[in-house]
């Protein structure tokens, strides 16, 4: 059996965090799971528990209010230390594959995917491949 997994999930949509909550508890692969729908407060639960030592995916939608996906990915790697860095996944989702975004994903070394929404099997697939 793979290693039980510890998921975030961030994003400003009801419908979405919910999904996302389904396909992850239903991969068999979650230690837990929590959603955010303000990507300020998985921040702040980030850089309060990054000495937790159980690997965790995070999933962050690009396009939020008050702080958009990249802004959240620039905080984090500026706020969470380097080694505690290493015990996250972090994946960015969007509904809109934009050429310009997933360029711009490629340039933050802590940006794992840059992946369709919503998350499916299939998806969650090909991240835990790389977990």
């Amino acid at each position: 059996m793979s290693e039980k997994l510890n998921f975030i999930v961030i994003d400003d949509s009801k419908l979405d965090c919910f999904i996302a909550e389904k396909v992850i508890q239903n991969s068999g692969r979650s230690e837990t799971v929590k959603s955010f729908m303000v990507a300020t407060e998985a921040l702040d639960y980030i850089t309060s528990n990054s000495s937790s030592d159980t690997k965790t995916v995070v999933l962050v939608d690009i396009q939020m209010p008050v702080m958009n996906g990249f802004e959240f990915i620039e905080a984090y790697e500026e706020k969470v230390p380097e080694e505690a860095r290493n015990k996250y996944l972090v994946n960015l989702l969007s509904s809109s594959i934009n050429e310009t975004d997933m360029i711009r994903a490629k340039g933050y070394k802590s940006v794992n995917k840059f992946l369709n929404k919503p998350l499916t099997k299939d998806t969650l697939d090909v991240i835990l491949a790389s977990a």
